[in-house]
């Protein structure tokens, strides 16, 4: 099975994508990390993907633009693997300008002089909150004036509120440094980690997707800060590389209940620990598939580490 993997390739499934503004999918997409709006490159496994130059920033700028163009979204709801809470959802409230959050330590100031303009939507915030409790569930709107808390990696949590560098650097490649005229609105992942309950964070807002709303939920297949070569392909071990390849083929299962199965199994693969020593990275991917179970699934891109799987075309 062969998957998109250079532009020309990924080019030709991003034209493949359905126009369904009526019922638009639920994307998972790799997110990077601040190394994509690097000013300069620098030779690391980690900018070997997801630098300035590397196919995740190429790909990013070409997502942005088709997905504009075939869904004309009234509102985006995207997730990260940087923010996480236990059992409620948090949902962004923040009004006519939503702030960033510079979630990462260590950077040069260029990093932290990042903007990314955009605005909150109520109605939106609170249709999320709604959505959630007819499942049973538990959500509350998250205001300006609060902090995120934790983020999957930091301790103590980060201070304040704001879109995480999951959210805004992608964006800012994907959607450019402004965006007016679509309202965005975060939601928090489920920290637990389970596929189950994350399968569920999605699976709540389907029905957001018939309503004109882009469901974007951001991670990575590969994220091991403390073994930086398996971010290469070329360094990666041959298990962290099967492993990586093992997703795309569990997501493309035509039978759903194939599929759950397919992708709750690859927590057990002989690759996954050795990609993540920590599981919320790669969570989001069940976010996206429970937001999008219903309907087919098209692997759009397969850039090693930071693929962009379409769930419910």
């Amino acid at each position: 099975m062969s998957f998109p993997k250079t532009q020309s390739e990924w080019r030709t499934a991003l034209d493949a994508l359905p126009s369904t503004p009526e019922k638009i999918p639920a994307f998972f997409f790799g997110h990077g990390s601040p190394m994509l709006i690097a000013r300069q490159v620098t030779n690391s496994p980690i900018t070997s993907t997801m630098g300035p130059g590397g196919d995740l920033a190429i790909f990013l700028r070409d997502l942005g633009p088709v997905l504009r163009a075939k869904y004309k979204p009234k509102g985006i709801v995207v997730f990260s693997a940087h923010w996480e809470t236990i059992g409620v959802r948090h949902v962004t409230d923040y009004g006519d300008r939503n702030p960033l959050l510079m979630d990462y330590f260590g950077f040069e100031p260029y990093y932290y002089q990042q903007t990314f303009e955009s605005k909150g939507n109520r109605a939106l915030a609170e249709r999320i909150v709604l959505l959630y409790k007819e499942v049973g569930g538990e959500a509350k709107l998250f205001g300006i004036s609060e902090n995120r808390g934790w983020d999957g990696r930091t301790s103590p949590p980060r201070q304040g509120p704001g879109f995480d560098h999951g959210v805004f650097v992608p964006f800012k490649l994907m959607f450019g440094d402004k965006v007016d005229d679509v309202p965005i609105v975060q939601v928090s992942i489920e920290r637990s980690g389970d596929p189950e309950q994350n399968w569920a964070v999605g699976k709540a807002l389907s029905k957001l997707r018939e309503e004109g709303i882009l469901i974007l939920a951001g991670g990575l297949t590969v994220h091991n800060l403390h073994d930086r070569k398996q971010f290469s392909e070329k360094s990666a071990s041959p298990d962290v590389t099967m492993f990586d390849q093992a997703i795309t083929v569990a997501a493309s299962k035509s039978q759903l209940d194939e599929r759950k199965q397919s992708l709750f199994d690859l927590m057990k693969h002989d690759g996954f620990a050795q990609a993540h020593p920590s599981v919320e990275h790669f969570v989001p991917l069940y976010v996206a598939a429970g937001a999008g179970e219903e309907g087919g699934v098209q692997v759009v891109s397969a850039i090693y580490s930071a693929p962009t799987i379409a769930f419910g075309i």
